[in-house]
């Protein structure tokens, strides 16, 4: 029997498809539903399952909360700020005592990644009904662990104020002042070590997903990538990132990572 382990990103209400969702990703449901299923159907066979959960405080850099525009008004979701905009005065931190590190971290973040910040709805803040996982998946998960008498791991991420973290494994600006941010080598180092398939989904396939799977890349060898499979109808991607999503499945492929359906994955790997 084949021995499989699961990596689940951010499956949390407020990615789903629903109502009361702060960031609502179309298909996201149905992706958990089939996950949920997935996970009934081989519960003998899975022998580790590790989540993620996006973990916000309220007011953060990459949220509503935490700009202004030169004037004084809101900010609108979805808005990219860059580092001359802000230094221009045209978005400014409503903290104006953040104006400095802000500043910092917005030139840092351009210059590590090409990157321009973009402005989310507050979504996934800790201790909240958007911060929990999908309640399908969320039943499936129990029941593994009852049945395989072990614990899910869930692991938070995104927890500093002053960086955004789309992947599970580091900060998009690590800080040195707080170890959450950097690179999480104890978990890259359980994933690629681990016997038996490495089976990996979760929303969104365009940003947490894609960068979590570039950091896999990154830093798993070409052996543990191998034995790596993304399931593709358990991610869809933020609307307007289509093909940031494809790109990144692009970038799986060239590196002899696979990918397939649950029912694919079914059919091989059960």
């Amino acid at each position: 029997m084949n021995s499989l382990r699961l990596l689940v990103i951010d499956p949390q209400n407020d990615f789903m498809d629903i109502d009361g969702a702060a960031l609502p990703v179309p298909g996201a449901g149905a992706d958990m539903g089939r996950l949920a299923g997935f996970i009934d159907t081989l519960q003998a066979q899975i022998d580790d399952i590790v989540v993620t959960l996006d973990s916000h405080p309220g007011v953060g850099i990459e949220r509503t909360t935490f700009w202004s525009t030169g004037s004084g008004g809101p900010v609108a979701a979805f808005t990219p700020i860059t580092a001359a905009a802000a230094r221009a005065g045209t978005y400014t931190a409503r903290d104006p005592a953040r104006r400095g590190e802000t500043l910092a971290y917005l030139d840092a973040l351009e210059s590590a990644s090409g990157r321009t910040l973009i402005v989310w709805p507050v979504h996934c803040v800790l201790g909240t009904w958007g911060h929990n996982i999908q309640a399908t998946l969320a039943t499936s998960l129990a029941a593994w662990e009852v049945t395989r008498s072990r614990n899910c791991d869930k692991v938070l991420k995104g927890q500093h104020p002053m960086t955004e973290q789309y992947s599970a494994f580091r900060a998009e600006v690590p800080r040195i002042d707080d170890v959450r941010t950097q690179v999480n080598t104890a978990l890259l180092a359980r994933l690629a070590a681990g016997t038996g398939t490495l089976l990996v989904a979760g929303e969104a396939l365009s940003h947490c997903v894609a960068a979590s799977g570039d950091d896999m890349l990154a830093h798993m060898g070409d052996a543990a990538l191998r034995n790596c499979v993304f399931l593709t109808d358990c991610m869809s991607p933020v609307p307007g990132f289509e093909a940031d999503g494809q790109q990144f499945l692009a970038r799986l492929h060239g590196r002899g990572v696979r990918t397939m359906t649950t029912a694919r994955a079914l059919e091989e790997l059960a």
